[in-house]
């Protein structure tokens, strides 16, 4: 019983994106008006017949008893006390009455059946959705953080159908669900709700909440579903970041900041501003990647590369470009270097943007 019940509390926790369709009330409504059409249709039809149908009470019809008898008709009821008689009635009967019965019943039992088996489709596609989500990236909050994080991500060839959005509010997650993205309905610093975004399975993992403190306790609990994943969190307080670091995270960006230095730069110089404001923008103007180095630049210098490289990443150091460490480029050094974007083109699996 407790895991049927933590089944529904999931199946209505967890919201997959899906095509755009009709409200499930217009749905019903549009229905229930054919419905009724055919209703009007059908009595119609025997009231213009009515000298070839008799009635058992009095042995007239009129406009009432000829909607009666549609009623009854369509419905399959059938009293008996209106019959065909005449040849043409019945004939009128086997040949469009019947078929109207048909496409009646259709409708109203196909309403029926859907509604009692959306609950099983959802279910079904939830846990095919949960066997194919493998290396996927884990969004904590849909924010303007979170969003521009997720059009980063995406920007570098990510699917839509990799990214699950974790937010406690419903309409947060609506507006994911309707841009593409799955999501999960709760709070991420408790640890069932990551296990329904597959936290434990992640690649990745970003946290971009309101508030500080939250993003410390979701980074202890993600840290712990996950020792491999990378986890990058976004802070308001610089003094925090150190506590993070703690907590798991492997990046910390303070967002006030980072936002406080790049208006000191634009203050200083517009154009420095405008084009670090293009670097952190991915797929636009020049982008910031990662990349490891190839065989043919092995035992070059960051100078004589023809990227331009910014820094050297070698075991857990980053080194610059001019660091007097970095002597010879080696196979296992991976390149942090400045590209001119390709409107349209995806970045290839090895490189990484380095605002990912």
């Amino acid at each position: 019983m407790a895991r049927q019940a933590d089944e529904h509390l999931v199946t209505h926790r967890v919201k997959l994106p899906r095509k755009v369709v009709e409200h499930p009330v217009r749905q019903v409504a549009k229905r229930l008006s054919m419905a009724l059409l055919l209703l009007v249709v059908t009595a119609l039809i025997v009231y213009l017949d009515r000298d070839g149908y008799t009635d058992n009470s009095d042995g007239t019809l009129d406009f009432l008893d000829a909607f009666y008898y549609a009623t009854v008709t369509l419905s399959t009821t059938g009293y008996g006390d209106i019959t065909p008689v005449s040849d043409a009635a019945r004939l009128t009967n086997i040949f469009v009455v019947t078929p109207l019965r048909v496409m009646f019943l259709i409708i109203l039992v196909g309403t029926t059946l859907e509604a009692l088996t959306e609950r099983t489709r959802e279910e079904w596609r939830l846990n095919r959705w949960r066997s194919t989500l493998r290396d996927h990236t884990v969004v904590v909050g849909f924010g303007t953080k979170g969003r521009s994080a997720i059009k980063t991500v995406c920007a570098t060839g990510l699917r839509k159908e990799q990214v699950v959005v974790v937010d406690p509010s419903s309409k947060a997650i609506e507006a994911a669900a309707a841009d593409g993205f799955a999501g999960v309905i709760g709070d991420a610093t408790r640890s069932e709700v990551l296990k329904r975004a597959e936290a434990y399975r992640a690649k990745q993992i970003i946290i971009a909440t309101q508030r500080d403190d939250t993003a410390v306790l979701v980074t202890l609990t993600a840290r712990q579903l996950n020792r491999g994943a990378k986890i990058v969190v976004a802070v308001r307080e610089e003094e925090n970041a150190p506590l993070l670091k703690q907590s798991g995270a492997d990046a910390v960006i303070t967002s006030a900041s980072a936002a406080g230095r790049l208006l000191g730069l634009s203050v200083l110089s517009p154009a420095a501003g405008m084009v670090m404001e293009d670097l952190i923008q991915q797929g636009t103007g020049l982008d910031m990647v990662e990349r490891p180095v190839i065989k043919a630049e092995v035992g070059k210098s960051p100078r004589e590369v023809d990227d331009l490289v910014v820094s050297v990443l070698r075991g857990h150091r980053v080194l610059g470009y001019d660091d007097a460490n970095v002597g010879a480029l080696e196979l296992t050094d991976r390149l942090i270097t400045i590209v001119r974007a390709t409107p349209g083109s995806q970045v290839a699996p090895d490189i990484r943007p380095l605002h990912d």
